[in-house]
């Protein structure tokens, strides 16, 4: 693999972009990136790494001797318990080989039909490692949508799940890539069989191994560093980063890193989300299991980020991202590519990439949701229930204020060393950017906080002393344990890198808010993804080097609400582009006609809008090879026509402008939700009291709480290839402790309009 000769084997659902080889430039650049991940610590040590294969080959040992302690208790012969055999296999970042010193080793232990789930694993297999004294912190989830038992093994981290296959005996050289290994076994079996076999298919389609895991290090830094490193909270986790990064290796399979790394954010930049992405055909297959195929399952079309996993069944990935995190990462993604571009011009460094994102800084209004128990075991459980709630909140918001008023969760808790048992969650809040401002229009919603609560406190393995409290917090009053050592730092703080504005922040730029922060007023110039305009911005200038058309350039994108922004414009014939001197490929203008006549009829029925046509061979259409042959980009003369001919080539692979039909009365993950609630009158001016009630203008969308919630929009698929602490479902009613009393008037939290701001307390 990684052969640059023209005749190597295609990978992908398309051709790739380029095949051009690496600059004296990338391979500078690639030297100085992996000593910036060196330096960061992501590489474990020797002895560690040594560490982690012992423990694994004791962990293989001990699931063998345990079936075969099963296979005795079943009263089978000799031959049969001497034959029974069970076998250890690792998934997520360490089989990818891009974890980190003191990583969770992601593992699969696989055993014959007759050692069950249940009663086996999560009670025999349980019971032999709490007599280990090298096993530490164990802790079973055996109701999480993907069971699993978390411990420490000689204090090496483990998630370990289980595949109960429809095998007597285990054979050692059993090969899970093969779909028959998925026949006769139950739901669970799949989930936890697709983690190892989405990650060696990933493996298995990317051109360079190395590269990949070069690019795929520096991607989730970057996405850490960012704050959009996170499934639970609704952004990408690891291995959704993995399948875009792979995908990224095979449109460019001969770049080194650092290009991989510019044309990663050059890509999704222009990517039309909701067009999937995909590392290869998405296949019907034999044994009938349920696909990602929003032809047939309309609750796929309401996917906003579809990133497909390559092994059967090929299911979304990445289910969690809502309407309000795909904004935070399209903002971001335009910003590294800002970044990216100047670093070509030598304006900026990798220190300005992985610059840490300011999300105490970037907000007015917050929510704020500390939950507390009595030891560390009741907090640790309650914990990861809340946690897989709390993306229900960003959804409810959205849906109850017709994604009118925007979320921005941050996806680490924090915790008050001065309170034992006690952590708190913070959400960003703002009006959605480019909404015209009508004064006097509120979105309420005192339902749907009190929704969520009642969604969180239906949990069955409720203790006394759990309690969850939903409050706001402006941005002067987060408390002082989220900042390091303590201190809250100076405002303004002027970030290292200003990226280039957006059309909306342009076209607003006459009504910013001028008014004292006192009075709630939303401040459209520190909105988290907004940055102030800066006249001598390098990704501003970096514009004018570019081909334009049709007096546009390719890095005026803004403007795009929720969505990734359209992309305008394509390369046309040589006249327009006198300077360049630039032979631009006929098909390339066909094409982008085609594009655009599939863009019409798809705009005039609504009911169309994320239908994806698969030909015989099994190919979605939005992601068939663009006609552009290959290598034809690296054959046009003049760098400034070369990144719109790759624009033009990138727009053709991400398909044909879509939208959603809308935002879907059903919720993912909202069972339990029943009855109405009971909603009090609010009461202006008491900070951070429990919260009940925000109100703003730019739109009216009154949340009718659990009322509105009218049905159940459950993935039957993947929901996560490293597995998340799902505690435990619903239960029929809520325990009543669980609500928390209310000690104060409840409160109103206000964004006035822009136009109308003059200083004035709401």
């Amino acid at each position: 693999m990684g052969n640059p000769a023209n005749g190597q084997r295609k990978l992908g659902v398309t051709e790739p972009i380029s095949l051009g080889g690496p600059s004296d430039f990338d391979r500078t650049k690639t030297q100085e990136l992996e000593k910036y991940l060196s330096d960061a610590g992501l590489y474990e040590s020797q002895e560690e790494a040594v560490s982690r294969e012992e423990v694994l080959g004791r962990l293989d040992q001990i699931v063998k001797n345990w079936v075969k302690r099963v296979s005795h208790k079943r009263g089978f012969n000799e031959q049969l318990v001497h034959e029974a055999n069970a076998k250890i296999f690792t998934f997520g970042s360490y089989r990818l080989g891009v974890h980190g010193p003191g990583a969770d080793i992601d593992t699969l232990c696989v055993g014959p039909n007759y050692a069950t789930r249940n009663e086996d694993f999560f009670e025999e297999l349980y019971g032999m490692l709490t007599q280990m004294p090298e096993v530490t912190q164990l802790h079973p989830v055996p109701d999480a949508h993907v069971p699993v038992m978390k411990f420490k093994f000689s204090g090496v981290s483990i998630d370990l799940l289980y595949a109960q296959l429809a095998l007597w005996v285990i054979p050692e050289d059993l090969d899970i890539s093969q779909d028959s290994i998925l026949q006769g076994t139950d739901e669970q079996t799949v989930r936890s069989l697709n983690g190892c076999r989405v990650t060696d298919q990933i493996l298995r389609l990317v051109p360079n191994i190395q590269s990949f895991r070069t690019t795929l290090r520096c991607m989730r830094l970057w996405a850490k560093c960012r704050g959009v490193y996170s499934n639970v909270a609704g952004f990408l986790g690891g291995i959704n980063w993995a399948l875009l990064v792979a995908r990224i290796c095979q449109l460019y399979p001969n770049a080194l890193p650092s290009m991989l790394v510019s044309r990663f954010f050059r890509v999704y930049t222009q990517w039309r989300w909701p067009n999937p992405v995909m590392l290869c055909a998405i296949e019907e297959g034999s044994l009938g299991l349920p696909i990602w195929d929003p032809r047939r399952n309309p609750r796929d079309r309401y996917h906003q980020m579809p990133i497909i996993t390559p092994a059967y069944p090929c299911m979304n990935s990445s289910y969690n991202v809502s309407a309000s995190t795909l904004r935070v990462m399209t903002e971001e993604f335009q910003r590294g590519n800002d970044i990216c571009e100047a670093m070509e011009v030598s304006k900026a460094d990798w220190n300005s990439l992985f610059e840490p994102y300011p999300f105490f800084e970037a907000y007015k209004n917050y929510l704020q949701i500390e939950i507390s128990a009595e030891n560390d075991d009741d907090l640790r459980q309650w914990k990861g229930w809340v946690e897989s709630r709390l993306r229900q909140l960003t959804l409810k918001i959205e849906r109850d204020t017709n994604n009118l008023l925007q979320c921005h969760p941050h996806p680490v808790d924090f915790s008050d060393k001065t309170r034992p048992f006690h952590c708190c969650y913070f959400m960003g809040l703002q009006r959605r950017q480019g909404v015209p401002a009508q004064e006097g229009q509120e979105f309420d919603i005192r339902g749907t906080v009190e929704e969520f609560k009642v969604n969180v406190g239906a949990y069955t393995m409720w203790k006394p002393g759990m309690t969850i409290h939903v409050s706001h917090t402006r941005r002067r009053s987060i408390p002082l344990f989220v900042f390091p050592s303590g201190i809250r730092p100076s405002r303004p703080t002027k970030a290292a890198w200003v990226g280039r504005p957006s059309t909306a922040s342009i076209s607003n730029s006459a009504q910013v808010d001028k008014s004292p922060e006192s009075t709630l007023e939303l401040d459209e110039t520190e909105d988290g993804g907004k940055r102030k305009r800066n006249d001598n911005d390098i990704g501003t200038n970096l514009k004018k080097t570019k081909c334009s058309v049709d007096g546009s350039s390719n890095g005026g994108i803004g403007g795009y609400g929720n969505r990734s922004p359209p992309i305008g414009g394509h390369c046309g014939t040589p006249t327009e582009y006198p300077s360049a001197g630039c032979n631009v490929v006929t098909d390339v203008i066909e094409e982008a006609k085609k594009r655009e006549q599939v863009k019409d009829k798809l705009e005039g029925n609504s009911s169309q809008l994320l239908e994806i046509s698969f030909d015989a061979g099994g190919e979605a259409e939005g992601s068939r090879k663009p006609s552009m042959p290959i290598g034809s980009i690296s054959s046009i003369a003049g760098s400034s026509c070369l990144k719109e001919s790759e624009k033009q080539a990138i727009e053709n692979i991400s398909g044909p402008q879509v939208g959603h039909q809308g935002f879907p009365n059903e919720l993912d993950g909202l069972e339990g939700d029943s009855g109405s609630t009971k909603v009090n009158n609010p009461e202006e001016g008491n900070e951070g009291t429990e919260l009940e009630s925000i109100t703003a203008n730019g739109g009216s969308a009154t949340g009718t709480g659990a009322t509105q919630c009218t049905g159940f929009f459950q993935n039957g698929g993947l929901e996560e290839l490293e597995p998340v602490e799902l505690m435990a479902p619903f239960s029929n009613g809520l325990a009543a402790t669980t609500s928390v009393p209310q000690r104060k008037p409840l409160i109103k939290l206000s964004f006035t309009s822009l136009a109308k701001a003059s200083g004035k307390s709401t």
